[in-house]
Parts: C-alpha cells; sequence; structure tokens
C-alpha cells in the first residue's frame, strides 16, 4: 500500500527532552501543553492538520509528526490569539526562563511539494502519511519508488 495524498504537504514535527527527571514542574506542564492543542485542532475539520503520531524516543524525549495541508494553515494555527497554542508558548517560555535548561523544546517544519513524496507500507495499518489522508494500491500510483515520485 502507499499513501493516497498526492498533493503538497507540511510535515511538522515538534517535541520535548526532559533534561532533569527532578525537575517535574519544569517539564510536566511543557508535556501537558500539546494535549489540548491537538484536541482542539481534531475537533476543527478546516484547521488543517490532517494527522499525526505520537512517538518517543527513549526516556527522555517525546515528539508528534503532524502532516498538514499548508504552511499557512498551520501558522495561522501557531499565532491565532484565541486558540490554545498561544498561550501554551508563553507559559513555556516563562517556565524557560525560570527552569535553567531543565526541559528542551524543538520543532521542525517541512513544506514538501506535490511529486516530492512517495511512501509504502508492507505489512502495516494505515500509518504516518496514509494514516492521514488515505491509503492506496501500490501499483495504482507506481509499483517502484520513482514512478510514485514522478507523480505531480
Amino acid at each position: 500500500m502507499t499513501a493516497e495524498h498526492e498533493e503538497g504537504i507540511v510535515v511538522f514535527l515538534v517535541g520535548m527532552r526532559i533534561n532533569s527527571f527532578w525537575a517535574v514542574r519544569s517539564w510536566l506542564p511543557v508535556a501537558r501543553a500539546m494535549g489540548p492543542m491537538i484536541a482542539e485542532l481534531a475537533q476543527d475539520r478546516d484547521s488543517g492538520l490532517l494527522g499525526y503520531k505520537a512517538l518517543r524516543a527513549g526516556l527522555r524525549e517525546a515528539y508528534l509528526v503532524q502532516y498538514w495541508e499548508s504552511k499557512e494553515k498551520l501558522l495561522a494555527y501557531a499565532s491565532a490569539p484565541d486558540r490554545s497554542h498561544r498561550p501554551a508558548w508563553a507559559a513555556f517560555n516563562r517556565r524557560l526562563r525560570e527552569g535553567r535548561g531543565k526541559v528542551g523544546f524543538w520543532h521542525e517544519t517541512y513544506v514538501v511539494p506535490a511529486g516530492s513524496h512517495e511512501s509504502i507500507y508492507l505489512n502495516m495499518p494505515a500509518y504516518g502519511l496514509a494514516a492521514a489522508t488515505g491509503v492506496a494500491p501500490v501499483a495504482r500510483r507506481g509499483n517502484r519508488a520513482a514512478d510514485r515520485l514522478a507523480i505531480s
């Protein structure tokens, strides 16, 4: 199977790293902040969030892979004064100044044009981009990665 999505997509990675396990007051609010944002986005079909996957990287790190319709919708959500992100970001910045490096935060944004992504899933349930946008038989999009990347 492959992801049915052939248009461009924005992949947004966001995560945190616990630098001091004992500083629970520094990292727990950061860990809890993402849940309400994801719930808010999931309830709003026009938000632009197509899907996401929460992942862990060992004991210290957690992150989300998010798939967005466009960078404009991602940036609109990030800057909207009436949505959950702005107050969470302000609170995080206050904690960051007080926490002296006890929690780390990062994000990366990738704007991927149509024809510049491909996927394949073998013996997998819908996952990643396919879970966010739908699955299709590989043969419909091309049997080789080069074929699937050539679609625009």
